[in-house]
């Protein structure tokens, strides 16, 4: 088991250490095939919302959505932490709801 106070970096590595050793990427993979695979993962969550075990379910399929995320960003050499860091502060300084609806 995991420690618990893991860097978003660490749980990268983690993650495509973890794909890697069970084949995932013997073969060459395709970004789209790989961002789908993170949208299923979100589409999965939202089934989880629906249905009467959400509690369970719901956290899971987030948990296998960053997992997917996080192989990514492994793979493709991605800092992930530091783009999260930046992103956060330049949310800080947006308008209200940044002028959207939704």
């Amino acid at each position: 088991m995991l420690k618990k106070k893991l860097s978003i970096n660490d749980l990268i590595k983690e993650c495509h250490r973890v794909a890697k050793s069970k084949g995932w990427w013997d073969d060459t993979r395709n970004d789209g095939e790989l961002i789908a695979l993170m949208h299923s993962e979100l589409s999965e969550a939202l089934e989880a919302m629906r249905s009467h075990d959400k509690e369970n379910n719901l956290a899971e399929e987030l948990a296998d959505c960053c997992i997917r995320i996080f192989d990514y960003c492994g793979s493709r050499k991605i800092d992930l932490e530091k783009a999260l860091l930046k992103k956060i502060e330049y949310n800080k300084t947006r308008a209200y709801r940044h002028g959207k609806k939704f």
